[in-house]
């Protein structure tokens, strides 16, 4: 069921770039989410426009295949959002929108996923992380039907289950619990400062919902695994686009040789 994780008892080289990337993009996202708490549209735009310069920044040290999952999560994440919260009403934001920052904001919480996943502490530290994100988000699901809660959260032990199935059958199981820990950081300050607010009945299950659901970061496992896995097949459309329009060309010279003869 570990197949995929790194091998206990090796110590992985740590990257600073790593350790920036996570740290930079915790930063930014307690900065906005608490800066949009009362703002208006106008610094919501600007926060979007900050958004995307630092996630351009960020990507600049990255290779092709990274940039191209970043840009799959962005795209996918972008109409998720679209779907889940303006048309179907299962969280709502302050204005009733997509505010600019998320499309962005979707991109620097993928790529810190990648850097956390694939850094030397995680790689060391995979089987006792495992454990911890195991225990927390188990415990805060139990806590959701447990009934102590004045909102129950059913949804949040769906999902729960669910990002178990990711964690111990998908390709990239770092990534996912890396996910975790931004997303729980985002989900709560999100949730605490008023940006956004699940609703208290899940709109297609009719289950009770936690604002936010205790297993929300399997929502956005969805996201990375829909990067990861859709990286290879843009990486081969191009290639095939590419040898097309290769053999195109080479048949249009061959006429046009014949031609001149």
């Amino acid at each position: 069921m570990l197949r995929h994780f790194p091998e206990a008892g090796i110590i992985y080289p740590h990257k600073k770039r790593d350790y920036f990337i996570a740290a930079f993009t915790f930063f930014c996202v307690a900065v906005c989410l608490i800066s949009d708490a009362n703002a208006d549209m106008a610094k919501q735009n600007a926060l979007g426009v900050c958004g995307w310069v630092f996630l351009i920044g960020l990507l600049l040290g990255e290779n092709k295949e990274v940039r191209v999952q970043v840009l799959i999560a962005v795209m996918f994440a972008t109409i998720g959002e679209h779907f889940a919260s303006p048309f179907m009403g299962g969280y709502t934001y302050r204005f009733g929108n997509v505010p600019a920052y998320v499309p962005p904001g979707h991109g620097m919480v993928y790529l810190t996923a990648v850097a956390l996943a694939r850094s030397g502490f995680f790689m060391t530290h995979a089987r006792a992380i495992t454990t911890f994100v195991l225990v927390v988000c188990g415990l805060w699901s139990l806590w959701g039907v447990s009934g102590i809660p004045e909102q129950g959260d059913w949804v949040g032990a769906m999902l729960f289950c669910v990002f178990l199935v990711y964690l111990f059958k998908g390709r990239s199981p770092m990534v996912y619990l890396a996910a975790f820990f931004i997303t729980t950081w985002l989900e709560l300050i999100g949730t605490a400062v008023g940006t956004w607010k699940w609703a208290s009945i899940d709109p297609v299950l009719h289950w009770q919902q936690g604002n936010p659901p205790s297993g929300v970061a399997a929502w956005y496992c969805l996201v990375d695994a829909v990067a990861i896995g859709g990286a290879p097949l843009v990486f081969k459309a191009w290639r095939d686009v590419g040898e097309w329009l290769k053999a195109q060309k080479g048949r249009d010279d061959a006429y046009q040789g014949s031609g001149n003869e």
